[in-house]
């Protein structure tokens, strides 16, 4: 190979590490079994199209560009082939939808990790990211108080985060682990929030929780919260609160009990978990800036 020859390939694998790739992943098999109607996909085994997955994850990394990894959605594909009138039995098509999920859909980066530690994150982060979605969506249509004109949605959310803030006051110093769960329709909102001395109550995980929490408020559904607090000295302590009418109402630790300790699926007794305290849920001092609406 010339002097031109070479240089001309070294450029060109400098320009590649400056062009991002995006990879979209077919979790479970059931997702997988769907892609198996086109003609043009070429796998029929999900265990070797993860292999080829990783392999492929690999060797991006080592030409040095930035990867991501996108969850594939088969159902979510086909509606956007319709949409967007094109063929979803092509490779094209194929392409041109993961690269339309790594700007609206949920996506990690790849820094090396094998896929037993990738997929669990990647699912996790899907169901945030379409926790999230729906949370916003249902604060940006609630629509105005009837007799306050307040936007409902803002209402709720500043709601939130003042009954966030008063908890975790309330809750002193620690680590925290906090679980809010609100019905929605036929589905169930789930927010998990880390939190600590130094948690930013305006970072990525407690305002997914906050949204969560409005939406609950917003919708006037029957939710529920959960304190945990960690001490390596002494049993972990938990406390757990209704969510009623925009607040947050104590539960008796009986109550706590029952709710860690009964099956959510089939209503059957679970085993109390070795080394926790079922605590009640301490009361929250008044807001003297709350402004939500009383009638809406």
């Amino acid at each position: 190979m010339n002097r031109t020859a070479t240089t001309t390939t070294n450029l060109r694998r400098a320009l590649r590490r400056e062009v991002p790739s995006t990879v979209g992943l077919l979790a479970d098999a059931r997702d997988f079994a769907a892609m198996r109607r086109y003609t043009t996909f070429a796998f029929d085994d999900h265990t070797t199209y993860l292999q080829q997955i990783e392999a492929l994850l690999k060797s991006l990394a080592t030409q040095g560009g930035h990867t991501t990894v996108t969850l594939f959605d088969p159902e979510e594909y086909e509606a956007y082939c319709a949409d967007t009138a094109i063929d979803p039995d092509t490779p094209t098509s194929r392409s041109r939808f993961t690269a339309h999920l790594a700007t609206t859909g949920a996506r990690i980066t790849y820094t090396g990790q094998p896929l037993s530690t990738l997929l669990p994150e990647l699912v996790d982060t899907a169901v945030r990211h379409a926790t999230w979605e729906y949370a916003t969506t249902v604060l940006a249509t609630a629509g105005d108080c009837a007799t306050c004109g307040k936007d409902m949605g803002r209402a709720a959310f500043t709601r939130a985060a003042r009954l966030l803030a008063r908890l975790l006051e309330a809750a002193g110093p620690g680590p925290h682990h906090l679980v809010c769960s609100v019905p929605a329709g036929e589905d169930q909102l789930l927010a998990v929030l880390r939190a600590d001395d130094d948690t930013d109550p305006a970072g990525p995980e407690a305002t997914e929780f906050t949204a969560v929490l409005a939406a609950g408020i917003a919708l006037a559904t029957p939710g529920g919260l959960v304190l945990r607090t960690m001490d390596p000295d002494a049993p972990d302590r938990l406390h757990g609160w209704r969510l009623t009418d925009g607040t947050l109402t104590p539960l008796t630790a009986a109550e706590v009990f029952a709710a860690y300790c009964t099956d959510a699926r089939t209503g059957e007794p679970l085993s109390p978990e070795p080394g926790v305290d079922y605590n009640a849920g301490f009361p929250l001092a008044p807001d003297p800036d709350d402004e939500w609406p009383t009638h809406h």
